[in-house]
Parts: C-alpha cells; structure tokens; sequence
C-alpha cells in the first residue's frame, strides 16, 4: 500500500471537515473519526505484520506522526472554536452605560452597632481608651478577681454557660477591666471602656436575651470619687437621651464595688413629671455602677491606699430600647430588613 498518499488523503479530508465544524460535539465526532481506535488511521497498522522488518519502524512512525498532526489541527480548531463562543458571551453580555442603573437596596449599620459608635465617641472625647477582650473567659477573670468566690451567693445572679470547669462564656465585659489592671502591674491611672459580647443562661423573651451587648467603663486614679463617677454618667445620659435629661443614683448591690448604684434616667416621655412608662416615677432606670471594691483593686494589684475606682455597666440592647421606644428585644436579632432599616442613617 501506498502509506504516504493515504495518510495525505485522510489529511485532506480532514482539514476540509474541520471547516464545518460549529460546535464542540461536533469536533469530537471528527476526532473519533480520524484518530479514534477505529479509525482508519489507526487501521493501516494491521498491515505491518506484512512488511519485512527492517520497513516496520519507518511504517510505524510515519502513522505517528501522521496523529500527532491530525491532532494538532483538531486542538487548534478547539480552541478557536472555545474563543469563538467567548467572543459570542462577550457579544450578548456588553452593557449599555447609557441606560439608568438599576435601583438596589444599601445596607446600614445594625442599630446596635451605633449604640455603641456613639458612645465610644463620647468616652474617646473624654480620654477614655477602647479595650476588648476574649469571650471565653477563665472562672478566675470572669468571677474570683472580681470578689465572687466559688461559693458566692451572688454568682446566682449571673447563671452562666460554663464549657469546662473553669471556662465560659464571659457573663459581663468586667474580665477586660481586670486584665487591664493586671496589664498596668498597679503603677499606672486606668481609663478604658470594653464593649462586647457578653452570655447568660436565660430564656429569650422580650426583654431577656442568652446573648447581649455590653459596655462597661472603669476609670483608676489616686482622686477618682463618687463626684466624677455621677458627672461622667450624666453625661452619657444627656449624650443618648438629650441635654435636658438628668439622672439620680440609687443605693444597690454589685460585688465588685462599694458603694454600688442604680442609675436612673428622668423619662422621655413625660420628662421626669410621672406617667405609666416610668410608672409615676418620673425616672427610668438605665445602668448599674458604682465605686470599686477594694478587694478587687488589691487583687489586680493596685494599693487600695493610694488608688480609687470607679465602674459602671451600660446594656447596649436597654438603652436602644428606652432610646427608641422598642418593647421587644428578639428585634435587634432576628434581621428583619423592615425592622432595620428604620434606623438607617
């Protein structure tokens, strides 16, 4: 046989098929076709049992070769084929900058997430540092270096998710104001505020919530008193409710300091004259506070002689809710658009 003008004859046909191909399927029939296993390329080596010996290695190479360019055509009509069909995407999918763009929503910040802007603002101003801290939490930072022993009654007031037997879920942001204290070795003032995430073993309604927010502020110095404490919260009671609010303390109970406070806030809504939201009061209670116990700055090593305290807890969630009239806290986490896009700003 004539091996060279066969293989010439198929190469032919092949370029000619090649210029009607339109699609990928198609090339794979062509390529089954011409250097498949059965194709007839593939074919002439049944007649090299015919040729004496010394012929078989050139009649063998020449059909290999003879692939190697058939499929070198084959990948090249590939691959005009593939930018061909980019080129056509391309086509279909240019956009028009003439036209008017499309109405889309813009996200906002969560409302408590400007809770929380706004009051870092108010501290920053007032020289106050920004400290954040783990969420799980040793039990000797969450409760023993803040006067609440193993077997303190008041642990009951914070029922807590414990994960092992000495780590949980921080119940307050308190952790961060002893690891700050214990930062500075006692030789330095402290003023910081530490917001954050803060959990409690409790059932969800509309004013109890397994997971909240929190800032809690602790100001050390050798003449820090109860008179800086009462001024600073004023003025973050003026700063979320108004310049015309003002506030009272009440004596209470927190641990860690001594004397303890409820502060309370004169109500918006009736401006401090008495009606049902505030229950004839006039005030609404919006934070605990209170000077820092002694125990817990000898614990963190700071001389209860030379430096005095003072700290305070502010719950993110119940000042958003007095600020804005809001009756359900399950609003702030169930991520209703309608819901949050009241407070867009």
């Amino acid at each position: 046989m004539d091996l060279k003008k066969q293989i010439e004859t198929l190469e032919k046909a092949l370029k000619e098929e090649l210029k009607s191909v339109k699609n990928q399927a198609d090339l794979q029939n062509v390529k089954a076709k011409f250097i498949g296993k059965k194709a007839e390329l593939s074919s002439f080596m049944k007649h090299m049992k015919d040729l004496p010996n010394d012929e078989k290695p050139l009649f063998g190479q020449s059909i290999n070769k003879a692939k190697g360019r058939f499929n070198e055509l084959i990948e090249a009509r590939k691959e005009a084929l593939r930018q061909e069909e980019i080129n056509k995407k391309l086509a279909q999918e240019t956009i028009d900058v003439t036209l008017d763009a499309p109405d889309f929503s813009v996200g906002t910040r969560h409302i408590l997430n400007q809770i929380i802007e706004e009051i870092e603002d108010l501290f920053i101003g007032m020289g106050y540092q920004i400290k954040e801290g783990p969420e799980i939490e040793s039990d000797e930072m969450n409760f023993e270096k803040l006067n609440l022993p193993k077997d303190h009654p008041a642990r009951d007031m914070q029922d807590s998710l414990y994960i092992s037997e000495d780590t949980l879920l921080r119940t307050h942001t308190s952790p961060v104001q002893v690891r700050t204290m214990l930062e500075y070795g006692g030789k330095r003032p402290v003023k910081i505020i530490c917001p954050g995430k803060v959990y409690r073993r409790d059932d969800d309604d509309a004013t109890h919530s397994h997971q909240f927010m929190q800032i809690e502020g602790l100001v050390v110095d050798n003449d820090t008193t109860m008179s800086d404490l009462k001024g600073t919260l004023l003025e973050v009671a003026r700063k979320m409710f108004g310049p015309d609010r003002e506030i009272r303390l009440r004596p209470s109970y927190f641990p860690f300091t001594e004397p303890s406070v409820e502060v309370d806030v004169t109500c918006a809504n009736c401006d401090g004259a008495g009606c049902n939201i505030c229950k004839q009061s006039g005030y609404i209670e919006i934070l605990g506070a209170g000077m820092v116990n002694n125990k817990v700055l000898k614990d963190s090593g700071y001389d209860p002689e030379v430096y005095q305290g003072f700290a305070f807890g502010i719950g993110v969630e119940r000042m958003a809710m007095l600020k804005y009239g809001i009756e359900d806290i399950r609003h702030f986490y169930t991520n209703d658009l309608r819901f949050n896009k009241q407070f867009n700003r």
